[in-house]
């Protein structure tokens, strides 16, 4: 019988073992450094940082390919890789714990001048692989630099504060007082604010790409969520600068991130990117789908007279065709968030007041539509709690919900609640209408059922949220008639290959 010796990579075993930092695998590490100009690794002048080790897995492969390309002009091993630890690759500890981690995936030993070290040259334990206990400058319960929660991170002495030493200074450039040439990683996704639970939480990688650019560096590359391209909370300054920014040389999107990350959800999916300071032009998309490249373009980050990322390649014509007739957003019709002013919280506190409503109907209670917090989903209230909209309430309406899906438009599909007059809903909702006649809601929801609908959707729509911004790209039709997908097709003009991609990318929508 046949042995079969497996010696799997470490780093990609660790890469598999938290969903709260993730970790690199190695094949990603190489996929974002094949971005680089690859004669970057034949010169021993270049500088590399990575200033959110974990694992060490980017520091370990630049070192791989300097050590193979700088044979010929520094043949003797021990000297060539003595230069290439002290004077070419840089990495800052995102904890003291990865510090170790990341030192001895680089240098063979958790003690940068140990006697089991590759390199002979380091005076000092970290090398340069730093890490510095740093800590959050509080003001009025909020990190000024971060945002984190002093009551989740005010941390005692032995504990991590998770107060990130590259985000956390005004001159990140005082920290290794050096230039650097590429500086690549993997930051933290987010921290937890405070709110509700426990559970809420802030995105805080776009941080690291704002300080890593003060660097000033020649290329940059991070891998990052890709909620930023058309959402996530705080982003929106982020997001306009990225999107006109002309340096973004190529952008690389996967709607699932396992596929980055093997065992790991991230909603909405992730992105890696190459930020080169000399390039001023189109940035070449790339869409993966498994071990497939499924779309290559070049093209605006943004196209004309919109602010949101497309990161369908295949659907630019198809928009283009569509907002070229100019009509109105579907979105105009759709409330804005908690439409009838039920959000109420305890004054000093996140706790939200629950209204008071019956289960069993009563004269003078109106339909109260609360799905959520009950399985049924349907109580009777007095009309006299509505806090806003209270025109809206002797009207035909139709109820969506604000989240639904998680953002993956192969499973996703909108399923909208007709109500009847003396009705209202809880903020679960948005409110598309309202409207005086049964017949027009009715065209509404024929319409909400297509996959010419939902296709629009998907297109700023990549997580579970689901407010009125989501349906920007839907255009407004004539709702005194039903819609199909045949007769939308038509009126924009598709190409049978144009609807082919359409509804391969969305769910089918069977009524």
């Amino acid at each position: 019988m046949m042995t079969i010796n497996y010696n799997p990579d470490v780093l990609s075993c660790l890469a598999n073992l938290s969903n709260d930092e993730v970790f690199t695998p190695p094949k990603l590490a190489n996929e974002m450094l094949d971005l680089l100009p690859q004669e970057l690794f034949k010169s021993k002048e270049i500088t590399f940082l990575d200033p959110v080790s974990k694992s060490g897995v980017f520091l370990r492969e630049i070192a791989v390919r300097l050590i193979e390309g700088l044979k010929d002009e520094i043949p003797d091993l021990q000297e060539r890789l003595n230069h290439i630890y002290t004077k070419q690759i840089f990495g800052i500890g995102i904890t003291e714990l990865t510090g170790l981690i990341a030192r001895r995936t680089l240098y063979c030993s958790k003690m940068a001048n140990s006697k089991y070290s590759v390199c002979t040259n380091f005076t000092d334990e970290q090398g340069n692989v730093k890490y510095e206990r740093i800590e959050h400058t509080w003001h009025k319960g909020k990190c000024t630099y971060c945002g984190a929660s002093e009551k989740e991170y005010s941390r005692k002495d032995d504990l991590e504060t998770y107060a990130y030493q590259l985000i956390h200074t005004d001159k990140p450039e005082k920290i290794f007082n050096m230039k650097f040439d590429v500086i690549i990683g993997n930051p933290p996704y987010q921290l937890n604010d405070g709110g509700g639970t426990g559970s809420s939480a802030i995105p805080i990688y776009h941080k690291f790409i704002e300080q890593a650019k003060k660097l000033n560096p020649k290329y940059l590359s991070m891998i990052i969520p890709a909620r930023w391209f058309s959402g996530g909370r705080g982003l929106n300054d982020f997001r306009e600068e990225m999107l006109n920014d002309s340096r973004l040389k190529e952008l690389h999107d996967f709607h699932d991130a396992s596929d980055c990350f093997p065992g790991v959800e991230i909603k909405g999916g992730v992105c890696f990117f190459l930020w080169d300071k000399d390039h001023n032009n189109l940035c070449k998309i790339i869409t993966h789908s498994g071990d497939k490249i499924v779309s290559i373009k070049k093209r605006p980050l943004l196209e004309k007279g919109l602010n949101t990322f497309i990161r369908y390649n295949e659907a630019i014509d198809v928009l283009r065709k569509i907002r070229s007739k100019n009509e109105k957003s579907f979105s105009k019709i759709i409330s804005s968030n908690d439409p009838f002013g039920f959000d109420r919280r305890v004054p000093g506190s996140y706790k939200r007041v629950k209204p008071r409503f019956k289960l069993k109907k009563e004269n003078g209670l109106i339909d109260f539509y609360y799905n959520g917090w009950q399985n049924k989903g349907k109580g009777y209230i007095d009309i006299k709690q509505i806090g806003k909209n209270e025109t809206w309430i002797n009207n035909f309406k139709i109820l969506i919900p604000k989240a639904w899906g998680t953002g993956n438009p192969a499973t996703d599909k909108l399923s909208p609640l007709l109500v009847e007059p003396k009705s209202c809903c809880t903020e679960t909702y948005l409110i598309v209408g309202p409207f005086e006649k049964r017949q027009k809601a009715e065209s509404i929801i024929s319409y909400i059922n297509t996959s010419f609908f939902h296709f629009l959707v998907a297109l700023t729509k990549n997580t579970q949220n689901a407010m009125k911004k989501v349906y920007e790209f839907v255009p407004m039709q004539n709702f005194d008639e039903e819609w199909t997908d045949e007769k939308l097709y038509k009126k924009y003009g598709l190409t049978q290959d144009e609807i082919n991609f359409i509804e391969s990318m969305v769910r089918p929508m069977e009524v």
